[in-house]
């Protein structure tokens, strides 16, 4: 008798849990947005750091005035791209080391708005050119010294000639690093030589020189190294130079 209760107990319970179950019929994400952000200036893509630092804003107005937003971080060339986004209609923006493209005032109205408003549908492409707070331009490529340091020439411009985006320069850094993956976050300090404070602000307008740390870099293999600069604006990220690969024997 136990058993024939047990069995007409088990068969309720699943009964109902087969009735409240929604089947989840919408297709998976499959759009694709992509593009990238360069520098009004040179026209070329804007250099920056693998997960943390340009970013893509989206926010989707299709079934919502007030909409959560939705970030795609940037490669670190300034390239970006997602393949699994639902089709609807967005306000897209980029957030990064560059003169913001939405501005407020100290009221919250909005001043300046060059986001786009795109239908993202199949495969989509949006585009945007900034002004980024400092340009970081190679003079010729790092040179391996004979005592087994690498000296690296460069020079610090301003990317705007917007005086409310020309804050002090708070940092230089020549990032070396073991794999092209290299930047602020992702760096070996034994070798990495930095300027803040004064001697950064100076450095803007003039070439200079810095030479690794530690002396002679252990052999035999590849060093990949990268030029970044900052000012003490919002999030603090460092506008860059691309890549450059310095093989010692």
């Amino acid at each position: 008798m136990k058993k024939l209760f047990y069995s007409i107990a088990l068969s309720v319970l699943v009964a109902a849990g087969s009735s409240c179950k929604k089947v989840d019929n919408y297709a998976a994400p499959n759009v694709t947005l992509k593009g990238t952000v360069t520098d009004a200036g040179n026209g070329k893509s804007l250099q920056t750091e693998q997960g943390s630092g340009t970013r893509i804003k989206l926010l989707e107005i299709s079934w919502s005035s007030n909409p959560t937003p939705f970030y795609i971080s940037s490669f670190q060339d300034g390239t970006y791209q997602n393949t699994k986004l639902f089709a609807g209609k967005n306000v897209i923006s980029a957030e990064g080391a560059f003169v913001p493209l939405v501005q407020v005032d100290n009221t919250g109205k909005t001043i300046v708005d060059k986001s786009q408003t795109v239908d993202v549908k199949d495969v989509t492409t949006v585009n945007f050119s900034v002004e980024p707070f400092l340009r970081i331009e190679w003079v010729g490529d790092p040179v391996l010294n004979a005592d087994g340091t690498i000296t690296t020439s460069f020079k610090v411009t301003r990317g705007t000639a917007d005086p409310n985006f020309q804050q002090n320069v708070s940092d230089v850094a020549v990032f070396v690093n073991s794999n092209n993956y290299v930047g602020n976050n992702n760096y070996d300090n034994r070798y990495t030589p930095k300027l803040s404070g004064n001697d950064a602000n100076n450095s803007v307008g003039k070439t200079l020189s810095l030479t690794t740390l530690g002396g002679a870099l252990p052999g035999k293999r590849s060093y990949f190294i990268r030029v970044g600069a900052r000012v003490s604006y919002g999030l603090n990220y460092y506008n860059y130079t691309d890549v450059k690969e310095v093989k010692v024997p």
